[in-house]
C-alpha cells in the first residue's frame, strides 16, 4: 500500500486538480451521526427498497415509478410493510405501477421486519446505523446481509451511503485500485477479503483524516477511465 497522499495526488491530477476533485467528492454527501440518527426509519426502508429494486434495472426506471412505489408500500411505514400478507404480496406482484418482482417485493416485508427489530433493540434503526463505528463497517454489512433480504454484495454499502453514513463501495474502479495497491488480489468476496479492505481503509483514514466515502471515491477516481 502506498501512502494515501500519493493516491490523492494521482486522483487530483486525473480530475483537473484538487479543487475539482473536492467538488466531485461533495456530490456524495456524508451526514453527521446525529442527523443520521434522526432519520425516520421509514426513509431507511425507502432507501433499502430503492436499492433492492434498482439492482438489475435502470435507476431512471425506478425513479419514474417511485411515486407508485411510495403508494404501494404505504410510504414505507415499517409496521405496515412488515405486516403485509402473502395475498397482499401477490397483489403487489401484479401491480403494473411498480416493478413486478415478487422476490423483491417480499424483501420489503423482510427488511421492514429487520428495521422493527433494530428499533426494539436500539431505540431506532437509524440510531443503530448511525452509531455503528465506521472502522468496523464490514460487521455492519454482515448484519444487513444476514438479517435483511437482498442487502448483500454492494447493496448494503450503497444503502448506508444513501442515508449519509460513511461507507466504501466495492465498485469496479475501487476494486481495481485496491488490487493496484496490493490490498486484495481480486474482487473481495470472502470475510477475509473484506477484513483486508477494512484494514486498508482504516489505515488510510487515520493517515488522511478522511471518511470512508471520501477514500472510496478517491480510490475510484485515481483509476484511469
Amino acid at each position: 500500500m502506498r501512502p494515501f497522499s500519493v493516491i490523492l495526488a494521482e486522483a487530483a491530477s486525473r480530475k483537473g486538480g484538487l479543487a475539482a476533485l473536492e467538488a466531485m467528492l461533495g456530490e456524495t454527501p456524508v451526514l453527521p451521526r446525529d442527523r443520521i440518527a434522526a432519520l425516520p426509519d421509514h426513509r431507511i426502508l425507502a432507501a433499502m427498497t430503492w436499492r433492492v429494486f434498482s439492482a438489475g434495472f435502470s435507476p431512471q426506471v425506478i425513479d419514474a415509478k417511485w411515486p407508485a412505489f411510495e403508494s404501494a408500500f404505504r410510504a414505507f411505514d415499517p409496521p405496515d410493510c412488515a405486516a403485509l400478507t402473502d395475498e397482499e404480496i401477490d397483489a403487489l406482484a401484479a401491480d403494473r405501477g411498480i416493478v413486478r418482482n415478487r422476490a423483491k417485493i417480499d424483501a420489503v416485508r423482510v427488511n421492514a421486519a429487520l428495521l422493527l427489530a433494530l428499533a426494539r433493540e436500539h431505540g431506532s434503526a437509524a440510531r443503530f446505523l448511525a452509531e455503528w463505528p465506521e472502522d468496523d463497517l464490514v460487521s455492519l454489512l454482515r448484519v444487513l446481509r444476514e438479517r435483511g433480504r437482498h442487502l448483500g454484495g454492494d447493496s448494503g454499502m450503497r444503502v448506508l451511503r444513501a442515508i449519509g453514513k460513511p461507507a466504501f463501495v466495492t465498485t469496479r474502479d475501487v476494486v481495481a485500485a485496491l488490487i493496484r495497491e496490493g490490498v486484495v488480489a481480486r474482487a473481495p468476496s470472502t470475510a477475509r477479503d473484506l477484513a483486508l479492505v477494512q484494514r486498508a481503509f482504516n489505515l488510510w483514514s487515520a493517515e488522511s483524516g478522511r471518511n470512508l466515502t471520501e477514500i472510496s471515491r478517491i480510490l475510484a477516481l485515481s483509476v484511469p477511465s
